[in-house]
């Protein structure tokens, strides 16, 4: 647990100065009658003079537990729990089956590399048709050139890259593959920490932030003989697609952002300046900037990948995925980085039984008719023909409604989880350096946040519980849900959930930018999940279609 000690002093002891002054404003009964308004309460004089002694013994503790240093990294005691009353986790732990390897040589024009897939890079280097290093020089070259036009990386991690791809070339030349990963150059959300790199969450006052050690999953990835080549933008921390260096931009029209907030990894991705992409995923960081940018997303369930090393905004909705041009990619990736690591202590060991020719025909697969219904325009459009398709290839849909809860009033659950996380950077008064500062940015939000009394909190919560005990109903009735990835409130209540969804490119607008089309799972069910949506994926070509990068 050295790294946990190591943070807990890093960010905290810079501000702890500011932070250990003493309260003297004393505590009146009017003091009382104007906070009662903040929270829709009207004591009697009599109980607020009661209260009175025992309001400034609780502002006591909180100034002494403020100057008490917390980084980021120090979770909550309590923990969420995801899963329904009865839940029981699949025992059986069956071989990963992937696709056959394909059958492929290498490109005549090298530019075509910038769009295979993972599957198809790792068959070029397994048969030696070309080497990590030449593959990682044609993607840092690449990065060179449009990363400054897209706006879409932080730091470019040359030397060790090569490095990385020097080593893979010697293990593959003496007989020591991997699998699928070895020697495949991929682009990291600037929220996962890396050894002696600046790891800048996208935030001004973190541009110059290192640690000593490495995110479980970047361990986890170089264990399988990845190559890091990139760390890639994401808001400020993990909000929309605005950084310190610029607004991400979406490949297939530059003058549109790429949304966010895994936006380095979903631009790069589509725009071919590596082969995948890591980003994260509180309330539709993943699933967003994938739809913009036309490239394929796996949300995990909550408590699937270990999010030790990397920025934590709501301990109880932030979940690590993956962004590929495929839905196998997806796979591969997943199974090299989940299940636990002995450190994350939400992570459940659960098996991911993928298998690339399970018959989807047999699964019990819904769609939320009602949300489809309501949608308009080029979208609607793009997804009713997406819908035809999956029925085309045998698979019936079962129209299917989720629970109705008050899901937008109970998400400040996200946000007051971040004011939390970034309580010293709120009372230091840094989150003035932030670049985005309108009433919807997080410093104010993180202001706001501060007067969320825990009693609403924890009711949100006892909400939350009964949603995920009615949405388990639901998914007793089907094993995977399709769903629009931009109507309806399947986003918002999935992440509140935790379950796992897959966004896949469904077609484009007529001015040529992507639309998309979402996968939910249940529960740990993204063996299912993924080869529904593979089967989606592998009838249509809209994943094949390259954006114009503008020279």
């Amino acid at each position: 647990m050295r790294f946990l000690r190591t943070l807990a002093f890093t960010l905290a002891l810079a501000v702890a100065p500011a932070l250990a002054q003493t309260n003297t404003n004393p505590i009146t009964r009017e003091a009382v009658r104007d906070a009662e308004k903040l929270f829709g309460l009207d004591f009697s004089e009599p109980k607020i003079d009661m209260m009175l002694p025992g309001l400034k013994d609780q502002l006591d503790n909180y100034e002494a537990m403020r100057r008490f240093p917390l980084s980021n990294s120090i979770p909550p005691a309590l923990q969420f729990n995801p899963l329904p009353v009865g839940f029981k986790f699949e025992t059986q732990r069956n071989k990963f089956r992937a696709s056959p390897p394909p059958k492929i040589k290498l490109p005549a024009n090298l530019e075509e590399l910038a769009f295979l897939s993972v599957g198809e890079l790792a068959a070029l280097i397994k048969s030696r048709q070309i080497t990590s290093e030449k593959l990682t020089r044609f993607y840092l070259d690449r990065l060179k050139k449009f990363g400054p036009k897209l706006e879409c990386v932080v730091t470019l991690t040359e030397d060790l890259a090569l490095a990385q791809a020097r080593r893979a070339d010697k293990e593959i030349a003496a007989g020591k593959y991997r699998g699928p990963l070895h020697g495949i150059p991929y682009g990291a959300k600037d929220l996962f920490a890396v050894k002696g790199i600046p790891t800048t969450w996208g935030a001004p006052p973190y541009t110059n932030q290192i640690f000593d050690f490495d995110a479980t999953v970047i361990k986890r990835l170089e264990a399988a003989g990845a190559v890091l080549v990139a760390k890639t933008s994401l808001g400020e921390l993990a909000m929309d697609n605005t950084w310190f260096g610029g607004v991400t931009r979406n490949p297939w029209n530059l003058k549109q952002s790429s949304s966010g907030s895994s936006a380095g990894s979903a631009a790069g991705t589509a725009a071919g300046l590596f082969a995948f992409g890591l980003g994260s995923e509180t309330y539709g960081s993943i699933i967003s900037p994938c739809d913009r940018c036309g490239v394929t997303g796996l949300r995990p369930t909550y408590g699937r990948v270990s999010r030790v090393g990397a920025m934590a905004l709501s301990w109880s909705m932030d979940k690590v995925g993956t962004i590929c041009r495929t839905v196998e990619d997806c796979a591969l990736v997943f199974n090299a980085i989940y299940g636990p690591d002995g450190m994350d202590q939400t992570l459940y060991d659960a098996p991911f039984n993928y298998d690339a020719k399970l018959n989807v025909k047999k699964l019990r697969v819904g769609f939320l008719k009602a949300d489809f219904d309501a949608e308009q325009g080029e979208r609607k459009t793009n997804d009713v023909a997406a819908l035809e398709k999956i029925r085309v290839l045998g698979i019936e849909l079962v129209p299917i409604e989720l629970p109705k809860y008050p899901l937008g009033n109970i998400s400040f659950l996200l946000s007051t989880e971040g004011a939390t996380a970034f309580d010293e950077l709120t009372r230091s008064g840094q989150e003035d350096w932030l670049r985005q500062q309108s009433a919807g940015s997080w410093p104010n939000s993180f202001r706001k946040k501060r007067f969320v009394p825990a009693v609403e909190y924890l009711r949100a919560q006892r909400i939350r519980y009964l949603l995920i005990q009615d949405t388990a109903k639901v998914f007793e009735r089907v094993d995977v849900i399709v769903a629009p990835s931009q109507a309806g409130s399947s986003v918002l209540l999935g992440n509140l959930t935790g379950h796992p969804s897959v966004v896949v490119p469904d077609g484009f607008f007529k001015a040529g930018t992507p639309t998309s089309i979402c996968f939910i799972g249940k529960l740990f069910g993204e063996a299912e999940l993924l080869a529904v949506a593979k089967k989606y994926q592998d009838a249509t070509e809209h994943h094949r279609k390259h954006p114009p990068l503008l020279e």
